[in-house]
């Protein structure tokens, strides 16, 4: 027969081997824990760090679905910037300073577009593509599109304060607008893909922006863009213009400022 002592003993070492088994199973879950939370704050930096190659909502996408080379139809607002005779004023400057300089200017207009609901595609040179409604529906995109050009004006102007301050010339900027369909999707290789709205309407736009060059205007809209604009936005109607691959010539439309109204 088992002593009460022998009992006592067994007990308390039943009760230290699942002691020591609990406090065994309390660390491997707080360091399961911690472990969960570090691969949480990478995956989060990751996405972050992602989002200034792509769209946020493809990320999104990509994550919950898997990688689609399948295209959307869709009615998209086009935005295309391009710096005016840029290309003789970097020749006198410093290459690091023109990297600042481009830099800063690049920040500034992506701050504009993305402030209006608009998604920066890429850098063309010293050129600007931008897009409204391209990630997802927007009955707005034209009011969008065209607040955010006027918001790149007023961005530029105070750049050029700040370039000027610092003994560099001052930027000029044209904006062509255009909307129309296209398809929007991921775009590339098997070792490249990315984010595009491919169609006439980019093409467009581009041609648009390049008429700032010959009249007296920096934002030009064309009439697919107009019809669809709040009426605050005051207009300036330009003589029909021919552009380069379009059959007819193209009316455009100067976007002069927007009125905000007082309800009193």
């Amino acid at each position: 027969m088992i002593s009460t002592s022998a009992l006592l003993a067994i007990a308390a070492l039943a009760i230290g081997i699942l002691g020591a088994a609990h406090w065994r199973a309390r660390q491997e879950i707080e360091r399961l824990r911690k472990h969960g939370e570090a691969t949480a704050r990478n995956l989060e930096s990751l996405q972050t760090s992602f989002a200034r190659f792509v769209p946020s909502e493809v990320i999104e996408r990509v994550i919950t679905s898997g990688v689609s080379t399948s295209g959307e139809r869709k009615d998209v607002t086009v935005l295309f910037a391009d710096l005016v005779g840029f290309t003789a004023l970097s020749e006198n400057m410093e290459p690091a300073e023109l990297v600042e300089v481009m830099n800063g200017y690049f920040e500034r207009m992506s701050r504009a577009v993305k402030k209006h609901r608009g998604h920066v595609s890429t850098f063309l040179g010293d050129g600007v593509l931008a897009f409204f409604g391209a990630l997802q529906p927007n009955p707005w995109q034209a009011n969008n599109g065209a607040q955010a050009a006027l918001a790149m004006r007023r961005e530029l102007e105070e750049y050029n304060v700040e370039l000027r301050d610092r003994g560099l010339p001052a930027l000029a900027v044209g904006i062509g607008l255009h909307r129309g369909s296209g398809v929007a999707g991921l775009v590339g290789s098997h070792d490249l893909l990315q984010f595009a709205f491919v169609g006439r309407v980019v093409n467009t736009a581009a041609r648009v922006q390049d008429l700032t060059r010959t009249c007296d205007a920096d934002i030009l809209i064309t009439e697919a863009v107009r019809q669809d604009m709040d009426p605050r936005f005051v207009l300036r109607a330009m003589a029909p213009a021919s552009l380069r691959g379009i059959e007819k010539p193209v009316a455009t439309y100067a976007v002069e400022q927007f009125e905000e109204r007082s309800s009193v």
